[in-house]
């Protein structure tokens, strides 16, 4: 510190006396003044601000340059799967089904006015080829991936000729644009006559239901037996049956269809495939038997027990719990000999809604062996049905022998399998 008492005291005393003090900028050195600079501390901030800069740097050019990396990456994978489609629809063009550009498209559609429906895997629009020719064209929503559907539909479809199958009349992949060409179906699908809000008001009679159900099989009989390879369909149900003028069922979607040969006894799944509700147990689960043809015989059973009840299999709002879960419960009925309890006029519908009955039941059984082929159904079906023997109960012996679940109610097995479903 400075020291001003050395300043004689009579100088201060005087009259016009000024004490005046000034002195330059200390340095630590020097001086015993303490001296703060804000140097160092700048440098610090400066330094810090740096450091921080270059690892913020660093991190964005990396998220930069993994970002462009993927997206080459994909786009490397996208031009594989196009180019895969691509020398897959040229080894088809034998097969006759015409190549449409989306431009074809829009201008058959009429820019996609007409909405017909959607679906899982795209939506259905109604378009014209020629006056006189009207076609629904099929614009799929998940074009961009390995084309796994696509490719099904076309190589399935392409070589199919059966009255109970639609035809597949074109398709177009135009770059990752991809669409399928059906003839058209005027009546729609069989879920508008059996289990929709309205169906009471569209019922189609039991003889018709039995035609309908015989059409079915013998598609399906088409698909196991008739072709060169054997088609597993694995998504058989009413949305999938379309209707032609005439109410001739025709078996759509084959964008789960599964070829194999004939003489293999079961095919290797690594997922489930169908629609809940339809689906074999055995392709939840190898523990209730191996994946075959019998898979679709059971999606097939399901459906016709639908057709009976005209109501979903599976109904929570039912008044009657016993009634929750239809194959049961219609099971129970035939089991004590009732009447089965909708809408039946007379004895031959009667009889034809009981012979339906057991076929489904049959079409149902949990293991796989007991389940018969579809051309012993086709028989079954083109029968009177009085010779038909009583189905064993698909719900005592819900799971095979060789696992532990033992006697389980078939609603809550349902819901089991298909909260597995939902996990796979």
């Amino acid at each position: 510190m400075y020291n001003i008492y050395g300043i004689p005291y009579s100088m201060m005393q005087e009259e016009n006396y000024v004490l005046t003090m000034s002195w330059s900028n200390p340095t630590c050195g020097s001086s015993e003044t303490e001296c703060y600079s804000s140097l160092p501390h700048t440098k610090d901030v400066r330094r810090k601000l740096l450091i921080t800069g270059v690892i913020l740097g660093f991190f964005l050019f990396a998220i930069a340059i993994t970002a462009l990396y993927r997206t080459c990456s994909n786009d490397k994978t996208q031009r594989e799967y196009q180019a895969r489609v691509e020398m897959f629809l040229d080894n088809y063009r034998s097969l006759n089904p015409t190549r449409y550009s989306y431009a074809d498209l829009k201008r058959i559609t009429n820019q996609f006015s007409d909405e017909l429906g959607q679906g899982a895997y795209g939506t259905v629009f109604k378009g014209k080829l020629t006056n006189e020719i009207t076609v629904a064209v099929k614009l799929l929503s998940n074009s961009i991936g390995k084309g796994e559907e696509f490719i099904n539909e076309v190589g399935t479809m392409a070589s199919i000729h059966h009255v109970n199958v639609v035809r597949l009349i074109g398709f177009c992949a135009d770059g990752f644009r991809r669409a399928l060409v059906y003839e058209y179906l005027p009546n729609d699908s069989l879920q508008k006559f059996i289990s929709s809000a309205d169906s009471r008001n569209h019922f189609l009679g039991w003889e018709r239901l039995n035609r309908v159900a015989l059409g079915i099989a013998k598609g399906i009989e088409y698909l196991h037996q008739g072709c060169d390879q054997r088609i597993l369909h694995f998504d058989i149900k009413p949305q999938n049956i379309l209707l032609d003028n005439e109410f001739n069922p025709k078996i759509a979607d084959f964008g789960m269809a599964k070829l194999c040969s004939k003489d293999k006894s079961a095919i290797s799944m690594t997922t489930a495939r169908g629609t809940v509700g339809y689906i074999a147990p055995e392709v939840f689960s190898r523990n209730f038997g191996n994946v075959s043809y019998k898979s679709d015989v059971y999606s097939f059973g399901m459906l016709v027990l639908e057709m009976v009840g005209g109501r979903k299999n599976v109904d929570d709002t039912a008044e009657n719990g016993d009634q929750i879960y239809f194959p049961e419960w219609i099971y129970n009925l035939l089991e004590k000999e009732e009447d089965l309890r909708f809408h039946i006029d007379g004895e031959e519908d009667a009889k034809i809604a009981k012979k339906l009955a057991i076929v489904g039941l049959w079409c149902i059984q949990w293991n796989p062996a007991e389940r018969p082929s579809m051309k012993t159904v086709v028989q079954m079906l083109e029968g009177e049905g009085e010779n038909l023997t009583k189905p064993p109960d698909p719900f005592s012996s819900s799971v095979p022998k060789r696992t532990s679940a033992g006697r389980m109610p078939a609603r809550r097995l349902h819901q089991e399998l298909a909260a597995i479903s939902e996990i796979e």
